[in-house]
């Protein structure tokens, strides 16, 4: 392999990781906006509890468990109790299944 082969390769994977970097940007910055749009943040923050849990705190109690996003669709959808108190999280089943994914996603990734 020659030189400029490899310099175009390694120009190549560097635009795409910058690619990859950028998509995933703009997916956090869409399902912080879903968050805001269907009004998650008037009772979650990321980083400090409000009337629920903290994002944060979420994605740490849920952290390693392949059915994580599946659970907090179910709790983001059909409404849950008993998983952080005594206080219910109400059931949004007007959000779509696919926004539901999003926003479980997003959580699970909360730091």
């Amino acid at each position: 392999m020659n030189t400029q082969h490899f310099s175009r390769v390694n120009a190549g994977v560097k635009i795409a990781v910058l690619v990859v970097t950028g998509l995933l940007s703009l997916s956090a910055q869409a399902s912080e906006a879903l968050a805001r749009k269907n009004d998650c943040l008037g009772c979650h923050a990321v980083a400090t509890k409000l009337v629920g849990p903290a994002f944060k705190d979420v994605a740490a109690k849920y952290a390693g468990q392949s059915d994580a996003q599946a659970m907090l669709v179910q709790s983001i959808r059909n409404g849950s109790v008993g998983k952080w108190g005594d206080l219910p999280m109400p059931a949004h089943p007007k959000l779509s299944e696919a926004d539901a994914r999003s926003l479980a996603a997003w959580v699970l990734k909360a730091k």
